[in-house]
């Protein structure tokens, strides 16, 4: 159950009728993100930015009865399309957190996996009130790559959006939910005042700034189903093959690394 000290934070992704192939298990009809939407409002929460959470839990600030805070990631042009409309209607906010190498325009890298927004769509979202947060440049496993790559995912992100929107973001999701102590130190050193995993679960202020968890809404997310997870109940029993998988990768990963390690201690000896 959701309690003073905890916090629904749900990561949509691409909301489409149709989407790509590559996209469609993290994607949301139109008429089950307004379905959702209602479900929020019918049950008197208020979203939040992730800014705006985060600014409370440093200050000590109070937070409303019932917050919540609704989260896209990637940057899918169906965020303008249809979530933009529904959100305006009930005067909700909403932080959409772009990988800046997958939107079509001058920097788009060509590693999408579906349309995605361009540059004068997430001028008119940030127009509309909601927030803008950084989510990699070219959206790689920050927790696997160099350090110069790490650093340079992170800045360039940030240096683009506040070239193109006219305010550095403040915000920041690790893209597939993956971070690590080096990868935080990183976001945080680039000036980021706070950023989201997945892990799906609650967001508790224990966490810190830097991990907190979100809960992935799906294509086969019924709305009885959102309903019970929006109001804390049944997430473990929800994520507990998700939440098994995540730890077998999470060993999986640092292996990788590990061998990694190994390998330029070798090399460095040749």
């Amino acid at each position: 159950m959701t309690t003073p000290c905890t916090v629904p934070i749900l990561m949509y992704h691409a909301i489409a009728h149709a989407p790509a192939p590559a996209a469609l298990d993290l994607s949301v009809t139109p008429r089950a993100f307004a379905e959702q939407m209602a479900v929020l409002d019918d049950r008197g929460f208020t979203p939040l930015t992730t800014a705006e959470l985060g600014t409370a839990w440093r200050g000590g600030r109070p937070l409303p009865e019932r917050p919540v805070l609704i989260t896209f990631d990637d940057g899918y042009e169906g965020v303008h399309r249809h979530a933009l409309p529904v959100l305006s209607g009930y005067g909700f906010a909403a932080t959409l957190f772009v990988s800046t190498g997958w939107l079509r325009g001058p920097y788009d890298t060509g590693g999408a996996l579906d349309t995605m927004l361009d540059w004068d769509q997430t001028r008119e979202l940030a127009a509309a009130g909601l927030e803008i947060g950084g989510h990699s440049h070219t959206h790689p496993q920050l927790d696997q790559v160099s350090d110069d790559r790490l650093w340079s995912e992170v800045t360039r992100c940030k240096h683009l959006v506040a070239d193109e929107l006219g305010a550095a973001p403040v915000s920041f999701a690790y893209p597939y939910g993956h971070s690590s102590r080096r990868v935080r130190r990183a976001v945080r050193g680039a000036g980021f005042r706070q950023s989201l995993a997945v892990n799906n679960a609650l967001a508790g202020r224990c966490q810190g700034p830097y991990a907190l968890t979100r809960l992935t809404v799906r294509r086969d997310t019924a709305t009885e189903e959102f309903a019970r997870l929006v109001e804390g109940r049944a997430v473990g029993r929800y994520f507990a093959r998700e939440r098994a998988l995540t730890k077998g990768y999470a060993v999986v990963r640092r292996a990788r690394q590990a061998a990694k390690a190994v390998g330029k201690v070798h090399g460095s000896r040749v």
